[in-house]
């Protein structure tokens, strides 16, 4: 079998115990053997200033370029105030630049929104929806996954444990898998 794609997993809270990383480390934890996802914090990444272009901060060089090598990026986001977090809008603003440049292009891209309630973060992943064309690669437009009632999925270590939702997850990582793979395979020309 060939090397797995390695997918940078791009999780939108910073907060410590968010169910965004929990279900960012589920993800990385249920791939198929064909994906091997890097669950990707947003701490300590500077605010995007367009005077710094001419010489970006470090943290902004590090980041573009683990998003250059990823052979696909994974966007698992919660609903702030009907969007997504300013920490991952940020993070969007300085993998994106400078102007076509963008870190995104060519990315097979999958969208993940989750929330306590019972909408799932629906409005933050349409925002992605509409901030990342042409900026990114291809989205995987179906399925599309909104993860609901995530408050009581994880045990105190902080594992999955609510059996619907790690279906409802798997069966997203095998599509995501197989259009990783049909993306890649046509971008070679295969």
């Amino acid at each position: 079998m060939a090397s797995p794609h390695h997918i940078v997993t791009l999780v939108g809270s910073i907060r410590k115990e968010s169910f965004t990383l929990k279900i960012a480390n589920a993800f990385a934890k249920l791939a198929p053997a064909s994906l091997k996802l890097e669950v990707t914090t947003l701490h300590g990444l500077s605010f995007f200033n367009q005077d710094l272009e001419a010489n970006p901060p470090a943290d902004w060089l590090a980041f573009r370029e683990k998003i250059q090598k990823a052979s696909g990026v994974l966007f698992i986001t919660p609903e702030y105030n009907r969007s997504i977090p300013g920490v991952l809008k940020n993070a969007i603003d300085v993998a994106s630049r400078p102007y076509g440049k963008s870190s995104f292009l060519g990315k097979p891209t999958g969208i993940v929104s989750n929330s306590p309630g019972p909408l799932g973060g629906v409005s933050a992943a349409k925002h992605l929806q509409n901030i990342l064309p042409g900026i990114s690669g291809p989205i995987l437009g179906q399925p599309e996954i909104y993860l609901t009632a995530v408050g009581d999925a994880f045990n105190d270590k902080g594992e999955l444990v609510k059996e619907p939702l790690q279906k409802v997850i798997q069966q997203y990582l095998s599509a995501f898998a197989a259009f990783v793979d049909r993306q890649i395979r046509a971008s070679a020309g295969a």
